[in-house]
């Protein structure tokens, strides 16, 4: 397996869990995200997604509804790029 197959089969992955999370609101969140995003990520964008998307639903719901602020160990700045993602999708 050469590594431009290694990468497509991760984004394959990733983008089947942002669908499949557990709950529909953050399917909602992430599925979009990923399908708008994935595509265009390397190595270093990935990691930032699958860190983001190792959080459980519950937090990371608030935190995109802005209910609460995130723990520091949380990359805001991808955070933000989600949430920005989101806030687009639903003001059209």
């Amino acid at each position: 397996m050469t590594a431009g197959e290694d990468i497509a089969i991760r984004r394959k992955r990733l983008r089947y869990r942002a669908w499949h999370r557990g709950t529909k609101e953050m399917d909602l969140v992430l599925g979009p995200f990923c399908d708008a995003n994935i595509e265009g990520y390397g190595v270093a964008e990935l990691d930032r997604l699958e860190a983001l998307m190792n959080e459980e639903d519950p937090p990371l719901l608030k935190w995109v509804m802005r209910q609460e602020e995130p723990p520091v160990h949380v990359d805001r700045a991808f955070l933000d790029l989600v949430v920005a993602d989101h806030q687009a999708r639903i003001e059209k």
